[in-house]
């Protein structure tokens, strides 16, 4: 049985998650609840002028193929928020991009995946304390360095 104690530390760590994804610098439980509220409504903005207008949020330089991955990183106060998304499913893809966090020292905390239809994956990671810091966009980078060289390993023109 698990104890009171144990109970309200594991809240606790699900609060200073939350407060971590939602760069929230609030110290106590409600404000970091209407923090996240905040960040979840910015988001809804988001994807409403997303979807008012696709072609806003991708630059000309950016391919339109929906095989292509589209990998977008967002700092958060002490690491990263990853998503990486085809509109394809992509078998092995997964692993590259595992590897190439592995590579530069990026600890996965939490990770969702899915890979029926099309590949979807939404990580949040840590850089490792005794590494180089590192912001987004060499995160970004190195993830798309890893889809690229995989791509290339599975194209079957090769």
């Amino acid at each position: 049985m698990v104890s009171r104690e144990q109970k309200r530390g594991s809240l606790q760590e699900k609060f200073q998650l939350l407060r971590s994804i939602t760069n929230s610098h609030a110290e106590n439980d409600t404000s970091i609840i209407m923090d996240a509220s905040k960040y979840i409504q910015k988001l809804k903005q988001k994807v409403e002028r997303f979807n008012q207008d696709p072609t806003a949020e991708q630059s000309s330089s950016e391919p339109t193929d929906p095989t292509t991955p589209m990998v977008t990183v967002e700092t958060l106060e002490k690491g990263f928020m990853i998503n990486v998304f085809s509109g394809k499913n992509q078998p092995g893809m997964l692993v590259s991009v595992l590897e190439a966090f592995e590579d530069i020292g990026l600890n996965v905390l939490e990770a969702r995946v899915s890979c029926t239809d099309s590949f979807s994956l939404h990580a949040m990671g840590l850089e490792n304390e005794d590494g180089e810091n590192m912001d987004a966009e060499a995160v970004k980078q190195a993830v798309t360095d890893a889809i690229r060289s995989w791509g290339e390993s599975n194209d079957p023109q090769n």
